[in-house]
């Protein structure tokens, strides 16, 4: 298998907007209900509005497949979502491609990330023990996952990893300072830090994300409850934005991506980029 260099740079990140693409219920989850052919129709449609209205990336999630179970996930899932990233890949071949297997899929994902020749992962468990809805995640991700990503020689995809992830609860850490957190996820070796707020859609503390910003050099990004209003006072302190629920009809993230709010965030965003010459 051929070997890449270990990512170094980040050049697509600049004040970026990263868009959600929820993936329909997948095979053998409860609420299934559509083909693999119609997932990935659907998949590459939303992704193509995403990069039409001006989105710097997408991110696909298959947060349809609640209530989730803790992985190692299913091979009707990753197959399924390996036909999703292939798909959007070859419809929009410029456009970076960022990809989340719920729950604890990290190594999961980093494979889909590589057949699909994605540009990153998202990480929810990367360093700290939590509660999460799905129970009790007591082993960090990272010592296993990155010496997985060397063994298949995918050093190149960036693992971006959530702090104090939302949907769960910290007060088995609760003594430990956000910076704390993020200094923990740096020492072991992730490629950027995720903050959010405590549930989808919810507003994410900006002093959190000031407070990220401060503590490294990393890529910071915002993982949840952006809207137009935020985007400016976000991207002040941010290198990216991910938005899910609120470019939804009526901004539930259940819903189909909706044109008009596609559009509409797209273009503050354009504004905001146009005004600090980025």
């Amino acid at each position: 298998m051929a070997k890449h260099a270990a990512p170094t740079t980040h050049a697509w990140l600049n004040r970026s907007l990263i868009g959600m693409v929820h993936l329909h219920a997948l095979p053998g989850t409860p609420a299934a209900g559509r083909s693999v052919a119609e997932i990935f129709s659907h998949a590459v449609a939303e992704a193509r509005l995403l990069a039409e209205a001006g989105f710097d990336a997408v991110l696909i999630e298959n947060m349809h497949d609640a209530p989730y179970v803790d992985g190692p996930q299913g091979p009707e899932i990753i197959a399924a979502m390996t036909a999703a990233a292939c798909g959007i890949r070859a419809a929009l071949p410029g456009l970076p491609v960022g990809v989340q297997v719920l729950s604890r899929g990290s190594r999961e994902a980093l494979a889909v990330a590589l057949a699909a020749d994605c540009q990153f992962i998202r990480c929810e468990n990367f360093v700290f023990a939590h509660v999460a809805d799905e129970g009790l995640m007591t082993r960090a991700e990272a010592g296993q996952l990155l010496r997985y990503r060397r063994s298949i020689g995918a050093d190149h995809i960036h693992v971006y990893t959530d702090l104090q992830k939302k949907h769960a609860c910290h007060a088995i850490t609760a003594d430990l300072p956000l910076a704390d957190w993020v200094h923990g996820a740096a020492f072991f070796r992730s490629d950027g830090v995720i903050i959010t707020g405590s549930r989808t859609g919810e507003p994410t503390d900006l002093a959190d994300v000031r407070t990220a910003r401060e503590a490294t050099r990393l890529p910071v990004l915002v993982g949840s409850g952006v809207t137009p209003e935020t985007l400016e006072a976000t991207l002040l302190y941010a290198d990216a934005a991910i938005v899910g629920s609120w470019i939804k009809h009526d901004g539930l993230w259940q819903n189909d991506a909706d044109p008009k709010r596609v559009r509409a965030i797209a273009k503050v965003h354009q504004t905001l980029r146009s005004n600090h010459g980025g």
